[in-house]
């Protein structure tokens, strides 16, 4: 299935880029590399969608974010073990 840019409606391809940030608790942001990225080859916006910035924010609210140094990659970032099994505070 083609991609499509949410920001022009162009067409998109899967890449990765390094994204920052900000901790649940507000205390420090992070460097998040090799993040999952929709790259616009018409307008040449790159950006993450919603699907992976919910997942972000989930992993970031389960995990022990004080375990986390400054940068992380995503699949390390993901493969951290949770302190719960899901997040109770979502309800979307």
């Amino acid at each position: 299935m083609e991609q499509l840019c949410e920001w022009c409606g162009g067409k998109a391809n899967k890449g990765e880029n390094t994204v920052y940030w900000e901790l649940p608790d507000g205390s420090r942001a992070i460097q998040i590399t090799t993040t999952p990225a929709a790259i616009c080859l018409n307008c040449d916006m790159v950006y993450q969608t919603d699907e992976v910035i919910k997942q972000i924010e989930n992993q970031l609210f389960l995990v022990d974010t004080k375990k986390i140094g400054k940068s992380i990659s995503y699949q390390d970032l993901m493969a951290l073990p949770r302190l719960l099994k899901r997040n109770y505070f979502d309800f979307t």
